[in-house]
């Protein structure tokens, strides 16, 4: 079984900022498989079913973003899901804006969701689809930044970011990283 898991902030003063493009993948990704995200367990909501031929959970975790570790770890370990078939999106401020990134591994980046899920499961070889957010301008607070809303400008290309990112989950679920790695980690990606 995989484990896909959108990092992100419950609530609906949350639901379309930047630091919760994991969330917004997961039920993009959920939508397409046809799994229902709604069963609340392990801190989270839960959805099960299969995709593309692959049994897959999907879960998005209700602890807020600074604790995402507890929920992720608690479902790691009630359904059995070893690192490698944990894939969690989260969003990534060192990537421009509509830029994603498949990377296995590696530490949290200062990133507080993958923090939290690296003192719970260690450094662990988890995969991540790195959903590419920009940065704040020179010497603006991050944390705004990332708490705040895409802009209308910026919204205008989320969607079709969305479905891409989906996409490449689809990939991954189905031909694992490396091939997932070869198509969308050498180019910018269209969106639409």
């Amino acid at each position: 079984m995989k484990l896909i898991v959108g990092l992100g902030n419950p609530g609906p003063e949350y639901a379309e900022t930047r630091h919760n493009i994991g969330f917004m993948v997961v039920v993009r990704a959920a939508e397409k498989a046809g799994i229902t995200i709604k069963r609340k367990a392990h801190q989270g909501l839960l959805g099960v079913g299969r995709w593309a031929g692959e049994e897959v959970s999907m879960l998005l975790p209700q602890t807020y973003m600074n604790r995402s570790g507890v929920s992720v770890g608690s479902a790691c370990q009630s359904l059995g899901v070893s690192p490698g078939d944990l894939i969690v999106v989260h969003d990534e401020i060192d990537l421009l804006y509509l830029c994603l990134r498949i990377k296995v591994g590696g530490g949290h980046g200062g990133h507080n969701g993958l923090r939290s899920i690296a003192g719970v499961l260690g450094e662990a070889g988890y995969t991540r689809l790195r959903m590419g957010v920009g940065r704040p301008p020179a010497g603006g607070d991050v944390s705004r930044y990332v708490l705040n809303r895409f802009a209308s400008a910026e919204r205008v290309e989320l969607a079709g970011y969305i479905d891409t990112a989906a996409e490449a989950l689809e990939l991954l679920i189905t031909r694992g990283p490396q091939e997932a790695m070869n198509r969308y980690n050498t180019r910018n990606l269209p969106t639409t």
